[in-house]
């Protein structure tokens, strides 16, 4: 009994230890998983898995985003100029600036991540 009370503790502590979520990690992560843009906004690094032109979005594998309390994980965004999309392709490792624009995630800007 005590063992297994033991082995479900443990999976407890695994299963809601911060960061233990089930997510990709991304191979362009820094420690903090941002940078600063000229700017000076917080910018956070990500890989591009998919873009949607028709629909004004990416798909983005990212690490946390500070400035949104956010994770690492992969989630869709919107574009705030649908012309971004044209220089954006899967698998481009970048860093980007994202905010919630009218309750939308949204890439305000980015650059290849060097």
């Amino acid at each position: 009994m005590r063992s297994r009370l033991l082995a479900l503790t443990s999976i407890a502590c695994w299963l809601f230890a911060p960061g233990s979520y089930a997510v990709e990690d991304s191979p362009v992560d820094n420690a903090a998983g941002t940078t600063s843009s000229e700017s000076g906004q917080a910018m956070t690094s990500g890989v591009v898995k998919k873009v949607d032109k028709g629909a004004g979005k990416v798909t983005i594998r990212h690490g946390p985003i500070e400035n949104l309390g956010m994770p690492k994980m992969t989630m869709v965004f919107r574009v705030k100029d649908p012309a971004m999309l044209d220089r954006l392709k899967e698998g481009d490792k970048i860093l980007f600036v994202a905010e919630k624009v009218d309750g939308a995630f949204t890439v305000m800007s980015f650059e290849a991540a060097k």
